[in-house]
């Protein structure tokens, strides 16, 4: 598992966690805000009309209504993204990565408008008269290249194969793997039960309901969303609430080191600007998944008489996914103070690694020179050789166990139910826990460290009033969040599907879909979030491409719109002159 993760880190050093990933995705919305003069605000009120079903006409075409097609496509981005994703980056950043995940939120309201709207115009109607859409229609249709002799060179085809590739890849690294693996993670934690147990159940019902198709999918969405949300966001607010001392510094904290980078404290070592600054942003997309291209593909199931109405109600997305539901989480984690608190915790193996050499946490220079090594601004001799463990202790000298990005402190070494003593080999920091005996039970490391992703926010809805009862709030949220976003992803997976080989295929799909959903339940959470790293950056990639290649396109699509518009309701308030 090791090695796995070491290769999926390479290539996500590459893809998606490299800068030049970073600009481009917020460079397109930059550029889609002001070549069509900030859309995301002058059409939000207008977007909401829509949503409400204001101008709906009875011959609009599509499977699915605007509030579904919405509610779709929300449930396919509120997810752990929401709960775990927000945590990690604010484990990986400190406060100041919250303020980029809500900077790309704004510019991903822009780009989700874009998105939307293309792929809304250029979906195809399917023999039995059900939709297919997604921006692989739009690169088919619009990206072939015509020479000067006139010939037809049909590179859209080539990239809009690409494309539905990376979303069938996509569909299992961020709507079906991380989705069960944290929803186990938080079940096993809150209630105890067994990870395998939960994946068979949440499988069987995963199964029964995208088996239904589209209109299934939206129906059972449609209630969930509205349910989870209300859940959520109750207790979250119970949480701020509770720690209402902390709310005007932790609000200071997002803002004061967007620039800089978030300095050291307590257990969090700091990080630098450029390093917060991908965080945030990669947690961003992760969280509203604007510009990766899945969410277009649910709104053009939408019942619609043309494209740039479904692409206004797409703007409301990153706004409730981020700009509400990830800043309410941001603030419950600042508030409760348990982001940079360290917790008594069993360590995750692709989050141990041993340094050769004694640093201490009390001595400055070892915490800068640490905060740098997490940064990538620097590495850090690994220890390679036997550790000597006896009752329970590390007796090996001159070592450091690092966990989680933080010095680790009253570490155990356990083997079954007893402390174990005896020889532990390690390779380049890892510890090789395939080579130590097991006839006893599985060894691992206990201890006081930092935590990430879903138990660090379960870890914060128990600072409140409702004391540990808390955990339960975000077990439930957690489960619903997830699972819907699983549901949504398995129809993006299926759409690309039918683009690439045809229907007859799809429950092909559908069975392995299921499958990897529950092998996922009992599989390294850290190896799960990297795959979702890499699948993420493949299939925005070639979605933005397209996006700034046909923008002439976009632009005179909503022009159009709002001529007609003036005519079909001439008495009609209109959010912008054009």
């Amino acid at each position: 598992m090791q090695k796995v993760n070491e290769f999926l880190l390479f290539l996500n050093d590459y893809l998606g966690g490299h800068q030049w990933f970073v600009y481009f995705l917020l460079g397109t919305g930059v550029f889609f805000t002001l070549y069509l003069g900030l859309p995301q605000v002058r059409y939000f009120r207008h977007a909401i009309r829509i949503v409400k079903g204001k101008y709906d006409l009875a011959g609009d075409v599509g499977d699915t209504s605007h509030f579904q097609a919405l509610t779709t496509a929300l449930s396919g981005t509120v997810g752990t993204g929401n709960i775990a994703g927000v945590a990690l980056a604010i484990h990986l950043g400190g406060p100041a990565a919250l303020f980029w995940m809500l900077v790309t939120a704004l510019l991903g309201m822009c780009t989700k408008f874009v998105e939307v709207t293309i792929s809304h115009k250029y979906r195809d109607i399917l023999p039995d008269g059900s939709v297919s859409g997604g921006p692989m229609y739009y690169m088919k249709k619009r990206m072939n290249i015509t020479t000067r002799s006139g010939k037809i060179i049909r590179t859209g085809a080539v990239i809009g194969g690409f494309f539905a590739f990376a979303t069938i890849l996509s569909s299992f690294g961020t709507g079906s793997l991380p989705q069960i693996n944290s929803i186990s993670d938080s079940m096993f934690t809150s209630f105890g039960i067994n990870h395998a147990l939960t994946g068979g159940i949440l499988a069987v019902l995963l199964g029964l309901v995208i088996i239904g198709g589209i209109k299934r999918i939206a129906k059972v969405t449609s209630t969930l969303v509205p349910v989870m949300a209300f859940i959520y966001i109750v207790g979250a607010l119970l949480v701020i609430a509770s720690n209402y001392q902390n709310i005007i510094p932790s609000l200071g904290s997002i803002f004061t080191d967007a620039f800089t980078g978030s300095a050291a404290i307590g257990g969090f070592l700091g990080a630098g600007f450029a390093f917060t600054f991908n965080k945030g942003v990669n947690r961003g997309l992760f969280s509203n998944e604007a510009g990766q291209g899945s969410a277009p593909i649910a709104h053009s199931a939408a019942k619609a008489h043309e494209p740039v109405s479904e692409g206004m109600v797409a703007i409301l997305e990153p706004f409730i996914d981020t700009i509400i539901i990830c800043t309410i989480t941001g603030l419950v984690l600042l508030s409760s103070g348990v982001w940079n608190e360290k917790i008594e915790n069993r360590f995750e193996q692709a989050d141990l690694t041993i340094l050769d050499g004694a640093y201490s946490e009390s001595i400055e220079m070892d915490r800068t020179l640490m905060a740098r090594a997490f940064s990538n601004d620097t590495s850090l001799a690994l220890f390679s050789g036997t550790l000597e463990v006896g009752n329970g202790e590390v007796l090996t000298e001159n070592v450091t166990l690092i966990h989680a990005e933080s010095f680790a402190e009253n570490v155990k070494v356990t083997q079954g139910n007893t402390m174990y003593t005896g020889p532990l080999l390690v390779k380049d920091g890892v510890v090789q826990f395939s080579d130590a005996s097991s006839d006893q039970g599985e060894i691992y490391f206990t201890g006081h460290s930092l935590i990430h992703s879903a138990a660090l926010t379960t870890e914060a809805f128990t600072r409140s009033i409702i004391g540990d009862r808390g955990k339960y709030i975000v077990s439930i949220g957690l489960l619903l969040f997830a699972f819907s976003t699983a549901i949504s992803w398995s129809y993006y997976g299926d759409r690309a599907v039918t683009y690439l080989v045809g229907t007859k295929y799809v429950i092909v799909y559908r069975i392995i879909y299921v499958a990897g959903f529950f092998v996922a339940s009992f599989t390294d959470t850290t190896i799960v979030w990297n795959l979702s790293y890499i699948t993420i950056a493949i299939m925005t990639i070639p979605n933005l491409f397209g996006l700034l290649v046909l923008r002439k396109d976009i632009k005179g699509t909503i022009k159009d719109y709002w001529i007609d518009f003036r005519k079909a309701w001439p008495h009609e308030d209109l959010p912008v002159k054009s």
